[in-house]
């Protein structure tokens, strides 16, 4: 099989001509804190990536006057952005939905590419690729906090085939991770159906309130409405359903830290590792059977993950151990429920003692309640997990074609039937 040739250059070769075409954000003292707005033009900052292959999450904003001041900083749709300081190695595109244009921080560099030398889609994915990611780690500047500067991107050595080759690359790794995302943004919507009706019911009150009011609980069929009473009654929690009661945390469930596992001492297997932020890895051996609930107990504080398989939880993590007669995935939602930062120590790093979390108070609603809740939502989470399975495998094919088709070792068409393959 012929290797397509490559053309030697640097990111600076193939960035569009101007002064605009590669920079960094703009002096410190101007954009600082008190610049930002309610609406505007969205500000690039560290948050907003690592988040795929765009930029997202939630913005800050300037006014379009103060934008107008910095256009130098300026950066567009199709542009790519660079993490100059932090988590080194973090690139991302600006999509061509959202917004017009975007201020990028004091933490950020961006490039726009000449349309007739680069795809910047191809150039995203060869700075996702492990070589690339070594080579920035390798000429990072380590004084202080280890970060980067445009001299060191500019010089960045890049080996670019055919434009017409960059963008079938661009295109293949693409359709995957679009399927990703439409996975992603799929579950997002059936954990929030769950999430809706579990504030419904166990929150609001809706079908209670509608059976005080004389009606019908809405989407509500009657066997399920038997199960609700039809008054509220005061409780030191405000009210709460008539035969419905108060308890503890620990009364419902009894919450166990998890335990160390180093990096040296993991063995192969398919035993998911569940840290403090989610899923941390594989071991040969589990500590606790499924279904398990899994939150944080150091680190990362406040995020709580629904475990299908048995699984081993980190010493950072605490997890249920003992269901005391609650439904799980109901036992899952009212922990989602639970504010964790006011248990969070003062430490540098946060933390949370399971014995103050098992003094939380609770409303406890009758088991034949919760388990209704699961028949419905058990539904929506199912696909969910489905979706995410496809989402593995996914990921684990561009991660493979990834490497192969930037060196050349494979060709489009290869990766194309690849790809066809687990469409």
């Amino acid at each position: 099989m012929a290797v397509e040739e490559v053309t030697a250059c640097t990111v600076g070769d193939v960035a569009a001509p101007g002064r605009n075409g590669l920079v960094g954000g703009p002096f410190g003292s101007n954009l600082v804190s008190r610049d930002y707005v309610a609406h505007g033009v969205p500000v690039i900052r560290g948050t907003n990536m690592g988040h795929g292959r765009w930029v997202g999450g939630e913005f800050v904003f300037v006014t379009p006057e103060k934008a107008d001041s910095l256009s130098a900083n300026l950066a567009r749709p199709g542009d790519i952005v660079f993490t100059q300081r932090g988590t080194l190695g973090q690139v991302a595109l600006i999509p061509d939905r959202g917004f017009e244009r975007y201020l990028i921080s004091q933490s950020q560099m961006k490039l726009t590419a000449n349309p007739n030398k680069a795809c910047a889609q191809f150039l995203y994915y060869v700075f996702t690729s492990a070589e690339q990611l070594a080579y920035i780690r390798q000429n990072a500047i380590q004084t202080g906090v280890p970060h980067t500067n445009l001299g060191i991107l500019r010089g960045t050595p890049l080996g670019l085939p055919s434009l017409a080759t960059q963008k079938a690359i661009a295109h293949i790794l693409g359709s995957l991770d679009d399927k990703i995302e439409l996975n992603r943004r799929t579950n997002e919507t059936l954990e929030a159906m769950a999430r809706a009706l579990f504030k419904s019911w166990f929150v609001d009150f809706d079908p209670v309130r509608a059976k005080a009011d004389g009606r019908q609980p809405s989407g509500m069929d009657v066997d399920t409405a038997k199960l609700f009473p039809s008054d509220l009654i005061e409780s030191e929690l405000g009210p709460i359903p008539k035969g419905w009661r108060i308890a503890k945390l620990g009364d419902v469930l009894e919450l166990k830290r998890g335990y160390d596992l180093p990096a040296a001492q993991r063995q192969a297997g398919t035993v998911p590792i569940i840290s403090s932020s989610g899923p941390s890895g594989l071991h040969s051996e589990a500590k606790a059977s499924a279904p398990g609930i899994v939150t944080g107990r150091y680190g990362t504080i406040g995020l709580v993950f629904y475990v299908r398989e048995d699984f081993w939880p980190l010493n950072t993590t605490l997890y249920v151990r003992n269901f005391k007669g609650t439904d799980v995935l109901y036992a899952y939602h009212l922990l989602r429920l639970i504010d964790f930062r006011k248990f969070s120590d003062k430490a540098a790093v946060p933390g949370v003692n399971r014995n103050h979390l098992h003094e939380e108070a609770v409303v406890a609603p009758p088991l034949a309640v919760q388990q209704r809740f699961t028949s419905l939502a058990s539904a929506w989470l199912d696909l969910a997990a489905q979706s995410t399975d496809q989402t593995r495998v996914l990921t684990a094919v561009r991660d493979a074609l990834l490497p192969r088709l930037l060196s050349g070792e494979m060709t489009v068409a290869s990766a194309e039937r690849a790809v066809g393959d687990v469409a």
